[in-house]
């Protein structure tokens, strides 16, 4: 099946996959499936076809539009099952990725997907996003800050934010609420250095509903307060 993956993603978004990587993605889709069933709640989407159209082209998409740097910094916040930051990596082997999840079963997933797929230098974070956004070796840090399906804007860009460095980007992948959810952030934004370059649509095959990409610029650095605790920015939006 991966020959249809490898196929979309030439013609939507002109990035070649090589057999090896196929495999990879192969060998992905069906780890999921395994641990989803027996160890771990991973996804509700199932079925490799409906992972290789929701999962794996949606998260490439990023490169369609974003000029991700060679050997960048990428993290991704609130991975769940690896998306976007796992599909990012196969594709781009030359990005540094760092996993941040704060279930411990999924970074299990995400650590024993490692190993099978021979993926080299990913760093695994079971932490908050609020605490990771405090740890020096994690603060502003990141080229790239991506997240998918993890909080509404206002409260995701306190979490995304502080790991970007000063220049670098914030990526959130969202449905069809992002220019009102942009509109919401607008506040939290200015307060925690972000500023919204634009937004991208995304339309994938056999997907009615378009996906967007909202792309922020970090462009001042974040004050030493921010994040706030855990649980207060989903409480207490900015």
């Amino acid at each position: 099946m991966t020959e249809r993956l490898a196929a979309y993603a030439k013609q939507l978004f002109n990035l070649a996959l090589s057999a090896e990587q196929q495999a990879q993605f192969a060998q992905y889709a069906a780890e999921l499936e395994a641990w989803n069933k027996s160890r771990a709640n991973l996804t509700a989407i199932t079925g490799i076809e409906a992972i290789e159209i929701r999962h794996f082209l949606d998260s490439l998409s990023i490169l369609s539009v974003v000029d991700v740097p060679h050997g960048a910094r990428l993290i991704d916040v609130g991975t769940g099952g690896g998306f976007p930051g796992v599909p990012l990596r196969i594709a781009r082997p030359d990005l540094r990725l760092a996993l941040l999840e704060a279930t411990a079963k999924k970074i299990a997933f995400l650590q024993h997907l490692a190993r099978v797929l021979a993926l080299g230098d990913v760093q695994f974070l079971n932490a908050r996003a609020e605490e990771a956004g405090h740890q020096p070796d994690q603060r502003e840090r990141y080229d790239v800050v991506v997240a998918r399906a993890v909080a509404y804007l206002p409260i995701l860009v306190e979490y995304l934010l502080p790991l970007a460095r000063l220049g670098g980007q914030c990526i959130a992948m969202k449905g069809e609420s992002a220019e009102r959810e942009v509109a919401e952030a607008a506040n939290a934004l200015r307060i925690l250095g972000g500023r919204v370059a634009r937004i991208e649509t995304i339309r994938l095959p056999e997907v009615a509903e378009p996906h967007y990409l909202v792309i922020i610029d970090k462009i001042a650095q974040t004050p030493h307060h921010y994040p706030r605790k855990p649980g207060i920015p989903a409480k207490k939006p900015l």
